[in-house]
């Protein structure tokens, strides 16, 4: 008998419901109900707060419609992020038992963006309990090489300062894209910050690299030093084929997920092949057309398809204007961010929004 109950247990649930699909709280929580930074005067203002370049680029509609389709364009070239993925993620794990489910797919997209929202939102105490959760996940996902195709590599460590930080940037860095590239802002079509607010935002995002390891590593206070530290590890960005195989068991990491989600296909996962086509296709065209041009050789884009890319930005403009309309946001918030972040993003809008009115106050008395 306890052989087919654990028969039972091992088997995937191929079945969505709506209910499943929305999931509730507990699907993003981590240690207990966030806490908004400044909710009042006891509460601190986390590692942004009212005031930050980085609020201004976290909380606008265009960050939270495009941030799931976005922040694994670049992350994903950085090598060791994608090897600690192909050896170590649930994902890679599942697939290769052929337990792999597209909904599984659709849920760690889910995850991967709430549960950043309570460390870029919440009071500094939630930061540091969520940072910490991530670092006892990450405490695993390490090995001795990074690409068989290049063993000169070496080999990565999700928690070493040098891949923690360059987590921390890559996933930070892909917000300012976003938001320079695709955000209606003040009645203007989406455009670039000054210089000066480049450099605070990448001076405001060193800050939130301290929750990590990332805090031995010389992090960058400006858009230059960031630019230096792309130079100094150029070596570590791509996507060769050869980062595919799995060392363990010499497997393609790709067709392994794409197998298992084949073999456990079942009709009620219509609702979650739509959500996985607005993000891995409606929602990443514009997404391609603001990265830079050197991540797009990085990914093997070429020059051809690089401004083919940039041409469709401009021509779907009026979608991607469409997709920040309240109505919008909001369906995309609840369903890729959970109902935590909802509220942690409400709120941060109005401290925000209080912090402008005032600094706008002040400058005209001055």
């Amino acid at each position: 008998m306890s052989a087919k109950v654990s028969k039972v247990v091992t088997q995937p649930n191929k079945v969505v419901t709506r209910e499943r699909l929305l999931g509730n709280e507990n699907r993003w929580r981590r240690h207990g109900e966030p806490t908004p930074a400044a909710a009042d005067e006891g509460v601190d203002d986390g590692v942004f707060g009212p005031g930050s370049v980085a609020w201004d680029v976290l909380l606008h509609p265009a960050t939270i419609v495009f941030q799931t389709a976005a922040q694994s364009v670049l992350q994903f070239t950085y090598k060791p992020i994608y090897a600690g993925l192909r050896d170590w993620d649930p994902m890679s794990r599942k697939g290769r038992v052929g337990q792999l489910t597209l909904f599984d797919v659709f849920d760690r997209n889910q995850r991967n963006s709430g549960i950043h929202a309570p460390m870029w939102l919440g009071d500094t105490d939630t930061a540091k309990r969520v940072a910490l959760h991530l670092a006892r996940i990450h405490e695993k996902v390490a090995a001795d090489l990074i690409d068989g195709g290049d063993p000169t590599l070496g080999g990565y460590a999700a928690n070493s300062p040098r891949d923690s930080m360059w987590a921390a940037l890559t996933e930070l860095h892909s917000m300012l894209w976003l938001y320079e590239g695709l955000s209606f802002r003040g009645g203007w079509f989406p455009r670039r910050l000054p210089a000066a607010k480049r450099d605070q935002f990448i001076a405001e995002v060193a800050e939130y690299c301290k929750l990590f390891p990332a805090r031995e590593e010389p992090l960058p206070t400006n858009m230059a030093e960031l630019q230096a530290l792309y130079r100094r590890d150029a070596r570590l960005f791509g996507m060769p084929k050869s980062m595919q195989i799995i060392p363990e068991t010499g497997q393609n990491y790709p067709q392994v997920v794409a197998d298992s989600i084949r073999k456990n296909h079942h009709p009620s996962q219509f609702k979650v092949k739509v959500q996985m086509f607005l993000q891995r296709v409606v929602l990443r065209i514009p997404v391609l057309g603001v990265v830079s041009r050197k991540t797009h050789r990085s990914m093997g884009i070429g020059p051809w398809k690089g401004t083919a890319l940039r041409t469709a930005r401009y021509l779907l403009l009026p979608m991607i204007w469409f997709v920040q309309q309240p109505p919008v946001e909001r369906y995309f918030m609840r369903m890729m961010w959970g109902p935590d972040a909802v509220k942690l993003i409400q709120l941060a809008r109005e401290k925000q929004q209080a912090a402008r009115h005032s600094a706008s106050a002040a400058h005209s008395k001055a």
